[in-house]
């Protein structure tokens, strides 16, 4: 959307992944906004948890921000809302430092369904995200390393004709015969940023040069896609592509027209061979946990997910839903994988809302930290195994 004058101040997403609805100024330093969300193909299912913008004209006085048009559906559900008391919205003056607005920043009303932020600014100008942001600038900014045990290729293209990249890192060197096979997919739900950090950090772990990551290079080929919906990242989409099909759906119904990416990632996975692991991760308000077969690898990968990262749940691994009760188009990656395939195949969330043990939001660096315990617990799980469930 164009810049909106309001008096002094000026709203504006006019810039990749950017995103606001309707825009009311109640006073001078009180704006409306309207978090604009995404409905499915047939107008239902809205999901309203993505919202980018950047104030300008600021005057360094009280500001007060309403944040309006919560509620939506979830699985058909109506009346559901992904904003809730615990939301934490996170703001940045330079687009680089980020922060989270603190508790006595925020209130919530809930017959209302309004999230209200107070804050002073201390600039002219501020950006303002559900999440810290993984743009395309980012993730390009992984793409140029340059690592002998890295090769970049492009797994799929989004309805919009934008690469979705697929990253294998191992060591060439070491021979191909029996290492495992690890996939991670990130970013199904552009809104979910933390798992775009998750898998930058389990990257970037894997190229380092500690022994624990030379050893991973050796014994395992990594296949790792950081943004799967490139066109939601670039176009300030929350949770369905841009023909209104939700990427983490649809597995068992692909089409190369509705849904290319779900499409081409589908059939590059049934020609892969061998896939000893495959984990998507999600983000989700208030809550971790792990979804897939409940087997003995899943249960060593949620062993070293606690010990090795900040992972909390202790119904974790949560078994796979029964393939009887999953309708016809609704299926999910995981268990298009483990039904069809017969690979193992996980679904992790992640919360974005206060984590008990931090007593604070997970920021994009500990989301960044626990792809390193990821990666770790990942090749754990898998040791020893025949890739089969």
């Amino acid at each position: 959307m164009e810049g909106l004058l309001l008096a002094a101040l000026v709203v504006a997403s006019n810039f990749e992944g950017g995103s606001v609805g309707k825009v009311e100024q109640v006073a001078a330093n009180h704006l409306r906004c309207a978090v604009k969300g995404q409905a499915d193909a047939n107008h239902r299912n809205r999901q309203a948890n993505w919202y980018f913008f950047r104030i300008d004209g600021l005057k360094r006085e009280p500001v007060r921000i309403d944040f309006t048009e919560l509620s939506g559906e979830y699985n058909f559900k109506p009346g559901s809302h992904a904003v809730t008391a615990g939301t934490r919205p996170v703001y940045s003056y330079d687009r680089k430092t980020w922060r989270h607005f603190a508790d006595d920043q925020v209130t919530w009303d809930e017959a209302a369904t309004v999230l209200t932020v107070r804050f002073r600014p201390e600039g002219d100008q501020v950006w303002i995200a559900h999440t810290q942001p993984y743009l395309r600038e980012d993730l390009q900014r992984l793409l140029e390393l340059r690592h002998p045990h890295l090769s970049v290729s492009t797994i799929a293209r989004s309805a919009h004709g934008r690469e979705v990249p697929l990253l294998t890192i191992t060591d060439a060197a070491a021979g191909e015969r029996d290492k495992r096979s690890i996939w991670v997919m990130a970013r199904q739900h552009a809104w979910e940023t933390g798992t775009s950090y998750v898998a930058d950090g389990l990257v970037r772990f894997l190229l380092s040069n500690a022994e624990a990551a030379r050893r991973l290079r050796r014994e395992n080929v990594f296949q790792v896609i950081p943004i799967f919906d490139t066109d939601g990242v670039a176009e300030g989409a929350v949770r369905f592509n841009v023909n209104g099909y939700d990427n983490n759906r649809n597995w068992d119904t692909a089409d190369a027209e509705k849904t290319p990416e779900i499409f081409a990632v589908r059939r590059a996975l049934e020609q892969a061979g061998r896939i000893d692991l495959f984990l998507a991760l999600h983000n989700t308000e208030s809550a971790d946990y792990v979804d897939g077969p409940a087997d003995a690898v899943a249960a060593e990968l949620v062993r070293g997910l606690r010990a090795g990262t900040d992972f909390l749940d202790a119904a974790s691994p949560r078994a796979v839903t029964p393939r009887e009760s999953i309708d016809p188009g609704r299926m999910t990656v995981n268990q298009y994988l483990y039904y069809q395939q017969k690979v193992r195949a996980y679904l992790m969330e992640l919360r974005v809302e206060r984590h008990p043990a931090l007593g604070r939001p997970r920021t994009a660096a500990d989301f960044s930290s626990f792809g390193a315990g990821l990666a770790r617990s990942l090749a754990a799980a898998v040791s020893g195994t025949g890739g089969k469930p």
